[in-house]
């Protein structure tokens, strides 16, 4: 499987697939294998039998790249060729070896695991009064609500339209958000405009001067994120900024830089000899942005660093943030480069509200995890063009499952906020109930991609590598290696066409309903209205929480343990615990629980135990908190037995508490286990 920046087809490539790097600002998307926002010269290579390996060529230069079915032909017009080999030999040890030379995914903060609403058009903050009450009004789940553009004052960072936006009337109504446990994200850009530009060093420069081009403010001068004296400027007016308006996370747009002035070339570096494929007609390399020969701060050329740009000023925006706020930073960034994801959060740019886009959203967030950026999601319901009823609801029951849950909206379009429609309401009530109970398991997959690199996201081949049929799956993925999604993809559609791995496979949302394969198997599933398919792999233990209408609401109440055993009675799962908010995700001397727990079964004369236990790795965090494991559920006994008991840490449970046994699940509530105690669960039954 070869891996660039663009948006694809289909998730491996095949003979004479071409690639070209080179960060393009591109706002459509009815075009497909062309360069867009970002450059990752890195693929992985997934053998028969599932050996794997993963090659990176380390070089920010524009280039082509031709594959052959057994080689890969780099065309690179500058820098040095500067290989790292990766030797495996699974995916997740590639990913983990990868992500140890170019970074550990970033920790994002908990609150960013919710729902997010964005719109370009929320004209004033009424709107957004409006937008949030929608969502109240309906008991959909709101975590955040973001602005585009239009809270500026001309298109300019860190102003507020006097009219639309005061801050008289912006800062109450971010108090209010916070005082509800929901956030603020802005947009920024790196343009600034000329006449509003201070009179320090701190631009590109093309023909010793400031360069001069056109972006939303007009004349414009781009920050040189090389220079630390423009580092140093933007985190100063970050922390300006956050004085008026106390924003949660900053959202890094037009990056890669976009520029609307035409170039004429002034020298060989903006027309080399060698014309890459540069948006599917070999155009110019200064197309749409700033020249390849502007000179950067120690007089390093665009034309070297131009797939640094965005990369650079992520870095700044996320020390800013850092900085001034002394908690965990939330970046999103639509250009990248290798590294990024140690810093940011990414989606999938201007998408269309079309069938084939969301279907192209899974390929693409699977892409992006195997590079290092776990933090992936896609508009939900389409960004440009009207998306209809049907097509919106589909996409929150897919969407719910992404990392990244933003919808995002262009102004022209209908309104689409999940409350419009009552279909939509009702898939996004039920879909993001799911994620927000889900929400102690996926953030403890941020845990294992920031230690580790593993994608929160997977393809299914990361699980079951040996199984060949796994390697072209596109349309389902794994929530990491516990949780298969099948969603709805096409438009009336009744059935799904799933591909089910050997093994024991639970429905997550009617957990007494399994699937057993002895081998791999496509599976035609049911396609409810306002449901996406969603299996848990038997051997996986999992803490469901209970759901709110906000992440902090979400965390106050019980936990749930959710066991599904393999045919052999085994499983295993594991918890981590923060405040979701520190700088560090598990750091030496941090604040933070870690909790391993295992299921075992064991036979004799007639008895069969099952037992479930906790390892406490670490328990520094769990203890200032009132949480605990209310219920135990068991799926995949031998049912029904004739009579059991349950042993409590080797007390016997008496029959006060609520227990049930059907269809080979059990389950018994009242358990009130602290989560950072060691324990242990006996189920003895008898047959």
């Amino acid at each position: 499987m070869g891996l660039a920046s663009r948006r694809n087809r289909r998730s491996g490539y095949k003979h004479n697939d071409s690639f070209t790097l080179w960060n393009e600002d591109v706002t459509w998307s009815d075009q497909l294998d062309l360069n867009l926002y970002g450059s990752h010269p890195f693929y992985m290579d997934v053998r028969s039998g599932g050996a794997a390996h993963g090659v990176l060529l380390l070089n920010s230069n524009g280039m082509d790249i031709l594959y052959g079915g057994s080689h890969v032909t780099y065309k690179v017009i500058g820098g040095v060729l500067d290989f790292y080999f990766f030797a495996g030999p699974s995916p997740l040890a590639v990913v983990d070896q990868y992500t140890q030379l170019i970074g550990r995914p970033a920790p994002m903060p908990y609150w960013s695991f919710g729902f997010h609403q964005s719109r370009y058009g929320y004209k004033n903050v009424a709107d957004l009064v409006g937008v949030v009450a929608g969502y109240a009004k309906a008991k959909i789940p709101l975590d955040a609500i973001w602005s585009d553009i239009d809270y500026m004052d001309n298109y300019q960072d860190f102003t507020l339209d006097p009219v639309n936006y005061p801050s008289k009337q912006l800062r109450p109504f971010v108090d209010r958000l916070h005082n509800n446990g929901q956030k603020y994200v802005v947009t920024v850009h790196p343009a600034i405009k000329r006449q509003a530009a201070p009179h320090e060093d701190l631009f590109l420069k093309r023909n010793g001067a400031n360069l001069v081009g056109e972006a939303w403010p007009g004349e414009v001068y781009f920050l040189d994120f090389m220079n630390p004296r423009s580092t140093e400027y933007w985190a100063r007016k970050i922390s300006e900024f956050r004085r008026t308006i106390p924003v949660d996370g900053l959202w890094c747009d037009i990056k890669e830089p976009s520029n609307f002035k035409d170039w004429q070339p002034l020298n060989a570096l903006d027309d080399p000899p060698y014309r890459i494929n540069n948006s599917g007609f070999h155009l110019p390399i200064n197309y749409r942005t700033v020249p390849a020969s502007t000179v950067h701060y120690n007089n390093v050329t665009e034309y070297d660093a131009h797939n640094l740009f965005g990369l650079l000023q992520t870095q700044a925006t996320h020390a800013g943030l850092l900085r001034d706020t002394k908690r965990r930073p939330f970046v999103l960034t639509r250009s990248t480069f290798v590294g990024s994801g140690r810093y940011a959060a990414h989606w999938t740019g201007n998408n269309d509200a079309r069938w084939d886009e969301l279907a192209r959203s899974i390929n693409t967030i699977l892409n992006f995890g195997l590079l290092g950026i776990p933090m992936m999601g896609a508009d939900i319901c389409g960004f440009n063009g009207n998306t209809t009823q049907e097509l919106c609801s589909r996409w929150i029951q897919l969407g719910a499952f992404y990392p990244f849950a933003r919808a995002h909206a262009e102004k022209t379009t209908l309104r689409r906020e999940l409350y419009v429609w009552e279909s939509t309401a009702r898939s996004a009530k039920k879909a993001l109930e799911m994620r927000y109970r889900l929400l102690p398991y996926i953030y403890t997959l941020m845990y294992e991609a920031h230690t580790t690199g593993a994608p929160i996201v997977r393809p299914l081949f990361f699980s079951y590598p040996h199984d060949n049929n796994t390697y072209g799956v596109d349309r389902q993925f794994m929530l990491g290696r516990a949780v298969l999604v099948s969603p709805v993809l096409e438009p009336g559609a009744k059935t799904v066409d799933a591909y089910f791995p050997a093994g024991r496979w639970f429905n997550l949302y009617n957990q007494s309903v399994a699937l057993t394969m002895k081998a791999g198997k496509r599976v035609t599933l049911p396609a409810p209205a306002d449901l996406a398919n969603a299996y848990l792999a038997g051997g996986n233990i999992l803490l469901l929480q209970q759901a709110g209408l906000t992440t902090s609401a979400a965390r106050q109440g019980d936990l749930h343990l959710l066991v599904a055993l393999a045919e052999n009675g085994t499983a295993s799962g594991e918890l981590f615990l923060d405040d979701g908010d520190s700088p560090e995700m598990g750091g030496v001397g941090g604040n933070w629980t870690l909790v391993r727990f295992s299921c075992d079964r064991e036979e004799s004369k007639g008895t069969i135990t099952t037992k479930v236990s906790s390892h406490v790795v670490r328990n520094s965090y769990a203890p200032t908190r009132a949480q605990v494991i209310d219920k135990v559920v068991i799926m995949g006994l031998q049912s029904p037995p004739k009579s059991f008991t349950i042993y409590v840490n080797n007390v016997e449970l008496k029959a006060a508490h609520t227990m049930s046994r059907t269809s080979g699940v059990f389950s018994v509530s009242g358990m009130a286990l602290a989560i950072g105690d060691k324990f242990e669960i006996k189920l003895v039954m008898s047959h």
